[in-house]
């Protein structure tokens, strides 16, 4: 009995273990996840602005080739 008692405090403990470990990786994950989501919605924004001002030289250039 004594031994079945230490084979599942042992199988109890790894799985703390594992749980905390777990716990670890998933906040990791979870910092990295809103880490990438930040800097995606920062290209998407500089992505804009480039369009934008690609647009506003296209339009430019088009009154130039009407005015000449």
């Amino acid at each position: 009995m004594s031994e079945d008692l230490q084979t599942l405090e042992q199988k109890i403990d790894r799985l703390i273990n594992i749980c905390a470990r777990l716990q670890k990786e998933n906040l990791s994950l979870r910092e990295r996840e809103s880490t990438l989501l930040r800097e995606r919605s920062k290209l998407l924004e500089k992505n804009e602005l480039a369009r934008n001002r690609v647009e506003h030289m296209i339009v430019r250039l088009k009154n130039l080739n009407n005015e000449g």
